[in-house]
């Protein structure tokens, strides 16, 4: 068991970000809430929806309340991994190299349309997702803690575009489709325009951090002490077993979806100000975490059945303890 201290500290924070946040951002509150578990779960975050839903504004402004640091690239059929990593440089003056740091060196990256990125330069992203490190010819750099990567992808684009490669994908701990507001939603973003309320420049300044990148770091290490019991960690193997028999799959989930689950449920229940997991920490992450990583049978694509459907197929049929 941990300090139970530590963890009304946490929720205390976590409801500080959602109430400065909700004085800007309209919806979307399980997207803050994921990026959340993300940090503390030390995960990667793949987001998919259309322009105009506010990823970018969210994840800079949590950036900005953690008290971490941020930067976005946009992604663009002709990147290559020198523009995301770094390159050395020659410097005639000096007659030596200089070492030119790429935006991956943060806290908080944004990666906006992976899917423009062409596969070579995709796997530029694989090291340090795994790792948090970067090899810029030859030399490798750490890339401090903490290091979330999240990456958005248009799904109604095609023309330009590539398919995220299979050990990309399975480096994002999480992924998210995330639509259009609702109509209340949208009333609101309409209200606060009307009444001069909704200028992101003047919110940002006034914008105060919570929190510090070595506070996050520490309340990361402390959230893994969280007690899982022994039947919930058969439970997190019987689901991801399922997805490696069931007919409609042909490629099922690796180890890193148990891990991944594991990680992922402790921040849950640190959020939540439990030193304990509990099952409906472990549903509400599996279609997070297996959607992505699934690949099904031709034949069941043909037939429109999809990975949702399947991974609340599973759900269903695996006994919960």
């Amino acid at each position: 068991m941990i300090d139970t201290l530590n963890l009304a500290d946490l929720g205390e924070l976590y409801q500080a970000i959602l109430e400065s946040m909700g004085n800007f951002i309209v919806g979307n509150e399980r997207l803050i809430e994921l990026c959340m578990i993300g940090l503390l779960s030390r995960g990667h975050l793949l987001i998919e929806g259309t322009p105009g839903t506010g990823k970018t504004s969210i994840v800079k402004a949590l950036a900005r309340l953690a008290g971490c640091t941020f930067s976005r690239f946009q992604c663009g059929v002709d990147s290559q991994p020198a523009d995301i990593i770094g390159v050395r440089i020659f410097d005639p003056g000096s007659r030596d190299f200089t070492l030119k740091k790429g935006p991956i060196f943060t806290n908080f990256l944004l990666i906006d349309e992976i899917n423009r990125l062409p596969p070579k330069t995709q796997g530029a992203f694989i090291e340090a997702m795994s790792e948090r490190q970067a090899t810029i010819d030859g030399i490798t750099m750490p890339i401090e803690p903490p290091f979330t990567v999240i990456a958005t992808q248009n799904p109604f684009e095609f023309e330009g575009t590539f398919p995220l490669i299979e050990a990309q994908k399975d480096r994002f701990m999480f992924s998210m489709s995330i639509s259009q507001l609702d109509y209340e939603d949208e009333l609101e973003i309409i209200r606060r325009e009307n009444s001069g309320k909704l200028d992101w420049e003047l919110y940002f300044e006034n914008l105060d951090p919570v929190m510090n990148s070595q506070y996050i770091s520490r309340f990361a290490d402390e959230v893994q002490k969280i007690y899982i019991d022994d039947k919930l960690l058969s439970y997190i193997r019987d689901i991801v077993l399922a997805t490696r028999t069931h007919g409609d799959i042909r490629f099922g989930a690796s180890s890193r979806a148990s891990i991944a689950l594991v990680r992922g449920s402790k921040a849950i229940a640190a959020l939540q100000k439990r030193d304990y997991v509990i099952p409906d920490d472990i549903k509400w992450l599996v279609p997070k975490i297996l959607h992505h990583r699934i690949i099904l049978e031709k034949e069941a694509e043909l037939s429109e059945i999809t990975p949702a459907r399947v991974v609340s197929e599973i759900l269903d049929k695996v006994e919960v303890p």
